[in-house]
């Protein structure tokens, strides 16, 4: 079944594996895929080098182009270059657009179709700068040189001016001083990943003319604005703000107009306590969709987002998803103005529905078994655009047509050609109180003859889910000869609200529950030798291995990265004050809480688990010190442990030699306790 797995993903007729089509096809060539098989080598770290990204597609105006940036491993900078491509929708023609040492990002159509826009640092003193070139190809050009950081750009429908977001500039635009000056903080939320120690520092609608080059400031204050969008007559901006008191003490974001001119004053359609993103116009500019928390609760964790509709002045709101319990996410309005596209997160997948404005009524536009999409895209009646990703492939640009898929880019196949890849399928197990809980198992074969050394790979968030998407890091570690579980614990998206806040201030307890049950489960089903059980996970995934090698001592080997399990000593070193407030309290009035969810470290005393701990040194979303407690605390009790540190890499490492170290990592930190050991005659 890894050969099935392996041909399936690359056909463009259904992400289902028992479509009977794809059936015929691989009757057809079952011979010429088994031979080709025999020549790839399991997926090893390094070859993780050789792997595209591909992001951000942008369809051109008249249909017959997507744009897009295609990201591979400069291993001689060590880092991610992406350069821009284009692709034919009808399949036939695939074209690099951008190239060189300089990356280019953030691609976007001219509304006109004649031209294509993207974000550069070439030439430029100031940062990335919004760049033009002929679609047909050519050298591009500089388009603004503007100081302080463009984090977004949206083109007037008239071609002629730029709603831009912009950054602060660092020391007022001024050249930074020789000697770095104190950080004086005075804001509640003060820290944040990757952004550093906040000031007040805030990002900013403008409006940039492009004949005349002139910049003016549509809003001020101590605010952050994002998600422009242009309203189809070019005559007003709807926008994203929190124009709460103090924004630093909730996650309260509305939904304002503003006309597109300098001094124009902002006007507030929505008033919501909760949170209101991703304004999108109607094409006839009548109506905004866009998505609403499911509470009106300062901060958002646990909450799902709801598909809303609203005209253009704020009034008739409604929801149109609310019955659905699922969390929606990427709006696209269907080119006559009469559907609304958005995707589903639903058990282990995301999947495409469409509502009908006529009707009321949600409509199954696409739901493969084992696939996930994003970045949909209306294209024309009944035709969708966006990126599939299955178990077997990274993401890939599809075509959506009347209920079938059409593969339009191939940019894995080169790689993907020399891996064997993983099995991977789908499991479900009952915790110790009953609950049923969903996961996705990866095995280097589709038969196991017999039990295997298990590794369970926890994901982060916690509100997140696996997904049946293509995973390099439980694919590499399958392929180095381990059964790997991911487990949707309590808490995860994709089972309801009421599953996704079952951990409210509750952490540790639910989530073990789940992942020891599904455990129990592949050690019943003869998968899982129950003498080499491993366990790891990123984030809360990292959280979460601490909580559970603190509960239950089968675990042989564990690695945690970008964990912490003392929350009591945590409040304020991070970014989530926000959180603690509203969920657990302050800790000189709820310390018994805080001391309850530090399980881990005040029973680090019954940790017998060797443990490996992870961080990037800049990580501001769970600092360095939560691993460092850890490992003080085993390495003060004798149990084998090691802490490893990434240089200025933050929550998420990027460094492409990074990532590849931290893959040899946990294979070599799990073999060492979990490999087979030689009978006591020394041989085999």
């Amino acid at each position: 079944m890894i050969i099935l797995g392996g041909l399936i993903s690359n056909f463009p007729v259904n992400c289902n594996p028992m479509h009977k089509n794809v059936l015929l096809i691989i009757a057809v060539l079952i011979f010429n895929v088994v031979s080709a098989q025999t020549t790839k080598k399991p997926l090893k770290p390094t070859d993780l080098y050789k792997q595209p990204t591909l992001m951000a597609p942008q369809l051109s105006p008249d249909g017959k182009w997507l744009v897009y940036e295609l990201s591979e491993v400069d291993t001689a900078k060590d880092k991610r270059v992406s350069h821009l491509w284009m692709q034919s929708f009808d399949g036939k023609q695939s074209i690099q657009l951008t190239y060189g040492d300089e990356p280019a990002s953030t691609p976007k159509w001219t509304p006109d179709g004649k031209f294509i826009s993207y974000l550069s640092e070439k030439d430029s003193k100031n940062g990335g700068q919004v760049w033009m070139m002929d679609r047909r190809g050519g050298e591009g050009h500089k388009l603004t040189d503007i100081k302080g950081e463009i984090k977004e750009y949206v083109w007037s429908p008239d071609n002629k001016k730029l709603a831009l977001i912009i950054k602060d500039p660092e020391n007022k635009g001024k050249e930074a001083p020789k000697t770095t000056p104190p950080i004086r903080i005075d804001r509640y939320h003060f820290k944040q990943d990757i952004e550093g120690y906040l000031q007040h520092l805030h990002s900013h609608l403008y409006l940039y003319d492009v004949g005349s080059k002139k910049l003016d400031t549509l809003t001020s204050g101590n605010m952050d604005d994002s998600s422009p969008q242009w309203s189809p007559d070019g005559k007003t901006i709807a926008y994203v703000s929190n124009h709460t008191i103090d924004p630093d003490r909730n996650e309260n974001t509305d939904i304002f107009t503003i006309a597109a001119k300098a001094g124009a004053e902002p006007n507030q359609l929505t008033t919501f306590t909760g949170h209101d993103i991703n304004p999108m116009w109607s094409p006839d500019g009548k109506r905004i969709a866009y998505l609403r928390s499911t509470s009106d609760a300062d901060y958002f964790i646990y909450q799902h987002d709801v598909l809303y509709l609203m005209d253009a002045d704020g009034k008739n709101n409604r929801s149109l998803t609310d019955q659905l319990d699922r969390p929606v996410s990427n709006i696209a309005w269907s080119k006559d103005g009469k559907d609304l596209e958005y995707l589903v997160s639903s058990d282990r997948i995301r999947y495409i529905n469409r509502y009908n404005l006529l009707t009321r009524k949600s409509i199954l536009v696409y739901k493969g078994n084992e696939c996930s999409f994003s970045d949909i895209i209306g294209h024309s009646l009944g035709i969708w655009v966006g990126k599939m990703t299955t178990p077997y492939i990274p993401n890939e640009l599809v075509a959506i047509e009347n209920g079938r898929i059409r593969r339009l880019t191939f940019h894995q196949e080169k790689w993907l050609s020399e891996v064997k890849l993983a099995y991977v399928k789908g499991f479900q197990s009952f915790s110790s109180d009953g609950t049923l809980v969903s996961g996705i198992l990866y095995t280097p074969d589709s038969v196991v003859t017999k039990k295997m050394p298990f590794i369970l790979y926890i994901h982060g968030g916690p509100t997140d889910q696996d997904e049946f998407e293509f995973d390099e890091i439980r694919q590499t570690l399958a392929c180095a000869g381990y059964a790997v579980a991911a487990v949707n614990y309590r808490g995860s998206t994709g089972r309801g609200i009421e599953y996704t806040k079952a951990i409210y201030a509750d952490w540790g307890n639910k989530e073990v529950k789940d992942l020891l049950g599904a455990v129990d489960e592949l050690v019943k089903l003869g998968i899982a030798d129950k003498d080499r059980l491993g366990i790891g996970g990123w984030s809360y995934g990292g959280i979460l291995t601490n909580y559970t090698i603190a509960t239950d001592p089968r675990f042989k080997a564990a690695s945690s990265g970008a964990g912490s399990a003392l929350q009591l000593a945590i409040y304020g070193s991070d970014q989530w004050i926000v959180q603690y407030d509203n969920e657990l309290g302050a800790p000189w009035k709820n310390a018994d809480k805080y001391i309850k969810l530090s399980y881990p470290f005040f029973h680090a005393d019954k940790i017998k688990t060797p443990t490996q701990f992870m961080s990037g040194l800049k990580d501001f979303n769970v600092p360095t010190g939560g691993g460092e407690q850890m490992y003080e605390a085993l390495r003060s009790q004798g149990v084998p442990t090691q802490l490893v540190l990434y240089p200025g890499q933050y929550h998420g490492i990027t460094v492409p030699s990074y990532q590849v170290d931290r893959l040899q990592r946990y294979i070599e930190w799990f073999d060492k306790y979990l490999s087979p050991q030689p009978p006591k005659g020394g041989a085999f």
